[in-house]
């Protein structure tokens, strides 16, 4: 008998996680530092207003184009770090760009103001009228602002993704507006050939890497893969699976418990992407993506026809087994959330538990696939039913049920209840941070 070894966990410094973090905040710190010694080198004005403007430009120049770094979904960072932590920290720096720019306004207005004698409205428009550039800065701030209304919070919930999606496109006019300033009257930007070289530099790489990233690749890997549906099999009454297959799959760089941005090429779906998990491992032959129907798009899904093209964004997603620290593993799946779960059991080695959170049996989608796996794996499976409350995953049941949880590598997929309350039965349980793996699907844009 041929017993499969596990892969050795990596050490807490090689982790791909780390690495990857820990080279964005280096990067991060490095440009700063960099954007404040052309800063020096370039020389101060007379009015500290001035200055201080000057200085918050040049940090919200950084800021913008760190800003296009994380929503290229580049494979190298997505594949380490997660589309929802990139879109996190992608909505922090936002806002802190969003104020970064708005104290450059202030204090560039309120320091020629000073020195000129005018009102700072009036300075204002002087300004956009007399100097290259300004006007074109007041127009990307106005349209930041906007998209920084509609990116809190309450906005979004009531804003259509598709809507969203659209007046978020806006940002990358505001980036060129912003640059085109830069260039007109950044002092700092023509203070030396190595100043002008540098933030030609960074703005090339920023702009390309949102070029690749969201353009070329996806372009390249649908042309090379000319996917079609080949199946639709519906699950249960609302749940429905999706098969996909075309050229060359096994080269496609896709790994259990990621997800694709899935278009599909008919007459009123083509404009539509969705973000499905595979639910199944990648075999080199066909992808499977399993939905439920939760709104027109999605319910349209089982009225696909076999041979429909289909374009597909990815695969995006940290949730992979690139991440384990520990041998043995413990899946955690709730509802739908089952789809990346199959899939990672089928590609995980060591012992593995799984947990299925459902209503009832009657919603628990895959779960013959599922207890098939689990036999064959030596893996052991526990269907979860009944109402939220009592909470069943609690602290007392989850260390029940799995009493070496701390142990072990959790991955956890649900709705947004239930898996905060995993987190926090998992923290009670003293499972460290680094072996709990979850992810959020929200884009940026």
């Amino acid at each position: 008998m041929t017993t499969v070894q596990s892969p050795p966990a990596p050490t807490a410094a090689l982790r791909p996680k780390v690495v990857a973090r820990t080279g964005l905040y280096a990067v991060l710190a490095a440009n700063v530092a960099v954007v404040t010694v052309f800063f020096v080198q370039a020389g101060f004005a007379s009015n500290a207003l001035i200055v201080l403007g000057r200085l918050a430009g040049l940090y919200g120049a950084l800021l913008m184009a760190f800003q296009l770094l994380l929503v290229a979904r580049l494979p190298w960072l997505d594949r380490r770090i997660g589309m929802d932590r990139l879109t996190l920290w992608h909505r922090w720096v936002g806002f802190s760009l969003l104020w970064t720019l708005l104290a450059h306004a202030v204090f560039i207005t309120f320091g020629y103001a000073d020195s000129s004698g005018l009102d700072p409205v009036n300075q204002l428009i002087d300004l956009a009228e007399t100097v290259e550039g300004v006007l074109r800065a007041v127009v990307a701030l106005a349209l930041i602002i906007v998209i920084g209304l509609v990116s809190g919070r309450f906005a979004r919930r009531r804003l259509a993704y598709e809507t969203w999606h659209f007046i978020h496109l806006y940002t990358y006019i505001a980036v060129v507006l912003a640059f085109s300033h830069q260039v007109a009257v950044g002092t700092t930007f023509v203070a030396s050939p190595a100043a002008t070289a540098y933030w030609w530099t960074l703005w090339g790489i920023a702009l390309g890497s949102v070029a690749v990233g969201r353009v070329v690749l996806p372009l390249w890997r649908n042309h090379r893969h000319q996917l079609r549906v080949s199946a639709v099999v519906p699950e249960n009454d609302n749940v429905v699976s999706v098969y996909v297959t075309g050229r060359d799959l096994d080269r496609l760089p896709a790994r259990a418990g990621q997800f694709f941005l899935w278009r599909f090429l008919t007459r009123d779906r083509w404009w539509q992407a969705n973000p499905f998990s595979l639910s199944a491992a990648p075999d080199g032959r066909t992808l499977r993506l399993t939905a439920k129907a939760a709104g027109d798009g999605t319910a349209a899904l089982r009225h696909l026809k076999a041979g429909t093209r289909v374009f597909a964004e990815g695969p995006y997603g940290a949730f992979t087994t690139m991440h384990r620290t520990r041998p043995d593993a413990l899946l955690i799946a709730g509802g739908v959330g089952v789809t990346p779960i199959r899939a990672l059991l089928e590609e995980l080695h060591g012992h593995a538990v799984v947990i299925y959170r459902v209503s009832s049996d009657r919603d628990a989608v895959l779960y013959d696939e599922l207890r098939d796996l689990a036999r064959a794996k030596g893996a052991e499976l526990y269907l979860v039913t009944g109402p939220v409350v009592p909470d069943k995953l609690a602290p007392g049941e989850l260390g029940r049920l799995v009493p070496d949880v701390a142990d072990r590598d959790v991955y956890v997929c649900g709705p947004p209840g239930m898996t905060a309350a995993v987190l926090r039965s998992l923290r009670e349980l003293g499972v460290p941070k680094p072996q709990i793996h979850f992810e959020r699907f929200s884009l940026a844009g």
